[in-house]
């Protein structure tokens, strides 16, 4: 049985990204996998200092939070499923203080600087929207700069990702097509494969 880990970072019960996360957790617990969700709205996670020293201790300097939680969680998981809304071209706030924080959990460094990934093998699956609409959500690097920023964070730390489900409009669009519910149904079956 995998392990999946779920982290919604939107801040909005039943929007469009828990919308998509739900389809997806529906789809990978019917599917046998055991899985978790982390909700961002839930953390207190204390501002990283850019101190640098998580680099070469492994642990952050500063008192543990839920910060420490949900590396835990993401080091024990098989797989990761990431969604965020897209707050000006980008993730939202909670989520990026997560990964600050957490950098030394997610990759190392050569002495000369060079990443190494600690999660490699690890598959990954990426959930964003916007309000944005379609294709303006692309064409001006909206719901696909959240995603820009995720790929980034998730290649370094070693996540392969199977794949990516985004969603513009939701100002108009409050629901999910037929369409959009299969793919997140058949991306959770690639992220189990």
């Amino acid at each position: 049985m995998k392990k999946v880990l779920v982290i919604n970072a939107s801040p909005r019960k039943q929007g469009n990204v828990s919308q998509m996360l739900h389809v997806i957790t529906e789809e990978l617990t019917g599917a046998g996998a055991e899985v978790g969700v982390e909700y961002a709205n839930h953390w207190q996670v204390r501002p990283c200092m850019g101190c640098m020293a998580c680099r070469s201790s492994h642990h952050c300097v500063l008192p543990p939070d839920d910060a420490q939680h949900v590396l835990t969680a993401i080091c024990e998981a098989d797989a990761l499923v990431i969604g965020a809304p897209c707050y000006w071209g980008n993730i939202p706030g909670t989520l990026k203080l997560l990964f600050d924080r957490i950098v030394y959990g997610l990759m190392d460094e050569t002495p000369r600087g060079i990443p190494i990934p600690l999660h490699k093998g690890k598959r990954c699956l990426l959930v964003s929207s916007c309000t944005t609409p379609w294709p303006l959500n692309i064409l001006l690097h909206q719901s696909r700069g959240a995603l820009r920023a995720l790929r980034e964070i998730c290649n370094y730390s070693g996540f392969h990702i199977v794949g990516t489900v985004e969603k513009g409009g939701t100002r108009r669009s409050t629901g999910l097509s037929r369409r959009e519910e299969r793919k997140c149904r058949k991306l959770a079956r690639v992220l189990l494969a």
